[in-house]
């Protein structure tokens, strides 16, 4: 345990604050030394020793209260140079180290090597809610060495107006971990990070800051380092290093096909040293990927953003413990997670960056002397890719209309209230909320987001350069799957590496270890999991806040009786199967035709397997404008097959109800379809003789409001039961 000096005490180890007394005092130089290096051996062994930049960082931390920027390589020891200098400044007097952690599962590794050098941590994130008073009487009692903090702390209002002044005021260092977060040139960019400016801007003078990342190029290591310089004419200390990592080796195997690219991974899996990571673009994909290899006998486990965050901890234990082969994940599972011995890292298609690359394998082989990185792109990465880049800042004339609604207020509104009136999606409001909100322009408050009133430019050509260099990346990213050259030098020099050279270990300086073929049977068995049919589709339970906004009479509960039942899918979107030839299906470039063969196949697969309490007795179509031979094809085709009958298809209240453009969020396409649609009397009079369940048939489901309103006008008009049947969920 670090036990703090008395106020104004200052050991003779620690030099004073002053840089020239400083460097004035070799002596005193060689005896902080001497301390760091005794942090050091309680922190990762009798036989570690600084590194010369470590060593630079932390003399700038202690004995100069600097600023620095530290670019390392994953496994440098960067987390030794924030715990080590924090022991120093402790035994000093100062306060408490706040580090700015981006996940959950980084947190749990910092924390556990923290303790072992006899450091107390604590954190404060969104899981542990119940802990927050008992660590915030901990600081105050001068208990806590170090709290960790997610970004998004920095602006909820409780802990930005109660805490963090207070934190702030009496910080012994500030830490800023994965600092390329920092930077919308980055490849991890995230708005709450931008609040750490805000943060910076509040500190005491001479608070000593660290800031750390694996992952930047020049361009974002310059623009941290200006964020982070103090405006008095002190430049950020930059310390960057060579990026090789001599443990990787660094391949990539060209496969077809998802069925080929599954099979190579369900042959290969065993022979790949100890236990790894798959990594997956979707959720989707990570949750099917897992589920094809359990078959097989592996015991590998799904890790997403959407797995509960109990499960994760289990996942990340077992991993940690080599209790399973393979954590099967998303990006989720990324930056600080720290395993010394994951023998591998295996892509199941390409980042759209070879920076994002570059770090995930960086998980692998940090305690090893050789560990397997493997690279399995797929021919549908690039509409992935497209699909994130959609999620980019939205265009001016949205942010505007975000801005009047919430001047127009008066008052604090709820991100439920807010989406009646901006025509978003509920995560990109929020992502959109928080830029405005480090650039003056909002202000989030207990309630909800208020508009400041400050004047707000649209830095058009900044999100236009973003995007561009986003295109760059995407570009690379493929060139790195076809160069025949090194592939660890081609990392390197997208890292602005002045360093780099060949490796001599890659698949192509030393030859592949991989073949790029699988065998028949393989790709059969794969084949045929690919090719199950059918996702359940939830019914819509719950009527959105704030309706009567927009003019609808609809809130709290749905009731039952007017609730469709659990429907099904032809599969997800984002599915690795399915999901690939429905992206083509569905993409609004296809020509609208009548369905093919296959996928008419895999609908009535689908409808063979669906465990419903009773068989339907006819189908209803719902109205299209982009797919209306698509529809009723498939509508016909149902009725022909099933012995249905045939009762038609829902119309649109007027003609042109129908016509104006999709809305994103789900207040707004509630109200859209609201208004839109009807059931024709004809066909009301057909569901109300009908004698049974109405399968009611749509393309895709994206917020779930198509299918809850229609199932609410056919059960209105006598419908027993509505079964929804659709092509594609969106997730």
């Amino acid at each position: 345990m670090v036990t703090p000096a008395p106020s104004g005490a200052e050991p003779a180890s620690v030099p004073p604050a002053d840089p020239a007394a400083a460097v004035a005092d070799p002596a005193a130089d060689a005896a902080l030394r001497e301390a760091a290096e005794e942090r050091l051996r309680a922190l990762a062994g009798e036989s570690a020793r600084l590194r010369e930049d470590q060593w630079s960082a932390i003399r700038a931390l202690v004995a100069e209260r600097h600023r620095a920027l530290v670019v390392q390589r994953t496994g440098w020891g960067k987390s030794a140079v924030y715990f080590v200098a924090t022991a120093l400044l402790r035994a000093a007097g100062a306060g408490p180290t706040v580090i700015v952690s981006p996940l959950l599962a980084l947190m749990r590794n910092q924390i556990a090597a923290a303790e072992r050098a006899g450091i107390r941590a604590r954190t404060v994130n969104s899981a542990n809610l119940d802990d927050w008073e008992a660590v915030y009487t901990e600081i105050t009692a001068g208990e806590v060495d170090v709290l960790l903090v997610s970004p998004e702390r920095l602006n909820n209002p409780d802990f930005r107006d109660r805490a963090l002044p207070r934190l702030a005021e009496g910080a012994g260092l500030l830490v800023v971990d994965e600092a390329h977060c920092i930077s919308d040139w980055g490849h991890d960019f995230r708005p709450d990070y931008r609040r750490i400016r805000t943060l910076l801007r509040g500190l005491p003078p001479q608070t000593p800051v660290l800031a750390t990342t694996a992952t930047a190029n020049g361009r974002v290591t310059r623009d941290v380092a200006e964020q982070l310089e103090t405006g008095d004419g002190a430049a950020t200390l930059v310390l960057r290093g060579g990026l090789d990592r001599p443990s990787l080796r660094l391949s990539a195997v060209d496969l077809p096909d998802t069925p080929a690219r599954w099979s190579w991974l369900a042959r290969h899996l065993a022979e790949l040293p100890g236990s790894g990571i798959v990594y997956a673009l979707t959720v989707a994909a990570a949750e099917d990927t897992a589920a094809f290899l359990t078959e097989l006998g592996y015991d590998v486990r799904a890790y997403t953003g959407q797995t509960d965050p109990e499960e994760r901890r289990r996942a990340e234990d077992a991993l940690l413990a080599n209790r399973t082969k393979a954590l099967v994940a998303t990006s989720a599972l990324g930056m600080g997670f720290d395993k010394p011995d994951l023998g591998f890292v295996v892509h199941l298609g390409a980042p759209q960056s070879p920076i994002s690359y570059y770090q995930q394998v960086g998980r692998a082989g940090r305690g090893l002397e050789r560990a397997e990185a493997v690279l399995l792109p797929g021919r549908e990465d690039r509409e992935i890719w497209s699909y994130f880049a959609s999620m980019a800042f939205p265009a001016e004339e949205t942010v505007r209309q975000a801005l009047d609604v919430l001047a127009e207020a008066g008052e604090p509104m709820s991100l439920p209230r807010l989406e009646t009136r901006v025509d978003l999606g509920r995560n990109r409001l929020e992502q959109m909320l928080k830029v405005l909100d480090v650039d003056g322009a909002v202000h989030r408050v207990r309630g909800g987001w208020t508009a400041t009133g400050r004047p707000w430019e649209y830095d058009s050509e900044r999100y236009a350069a973003v995007a561009a260099a986003r295109r760059r990346e995407q570009q690379a990213m493929l060139d790195y799957i076809g160069t025949d050259t090194c592939r660890m030098e081609f990392l390197r020099r997208q890292l602005d590496d002045p360093g780099a050279e060949p490796c001599g270990r890659c698949d192509n300086c030393a030859g592949s270890p991989f073949a790029a073929s699988v065998a028949a049977e393989d790709r059969d068995a794969a084949a045929r999991h690919l090719d199950r049919p059918g996702v359940a589709v939830a019914p819509r339970k719950q009527w959105p806040t704030g309706m009567a906004a927009l003019g609808v009479d609809l809130s709290g509960k749905i009731r039952a009786e007017r609730r469709p039942a659990e429907g099904r899918a032809l599969a997800r979107l984002t599915d690795i199967g399915w999901g690939t030839e429905l992206r083509r299906l569905l993409n609004p470039e296809t020509a609208d035709a009548p369905m093919g063969d296959h996928v008419f196949k895999g609908v009535v697969d689908v409808l063979a397997a669906w465990p419903w309490e009773r068989r339907p007795a006819g189908v209803v179509a719902l109205p299209s404008l982009t797919r209306p031979r698509l529809i009723a094809d498939l509508a016909e085709r149902l009725c022909g097959v099933g012995r249905l009958e045939p009762v038609g298809a829902l119309a649109y209240a007027e003609p042109e109800a129908g016509t104006g453009a999709r809305r994103h969020n789900r207040a707004q396409r509630l109200a859209q379809v609201y208004r839109a649609l009807a059931v024709p009397p004809e066909v009301a009079a057909a569901v109300g003789r009908l004698g049974g369940p109405v399968l009611l048939v749509d393309d895709h489901t994206d917020t779930g409001w198509t299918l809850a309103v229609a199932a609410g006008l056919l059960k209105d008009a006598g419908a027993e039961e509505v079964l929804p049947l659709v092509l594609a969920a969106k997730s």
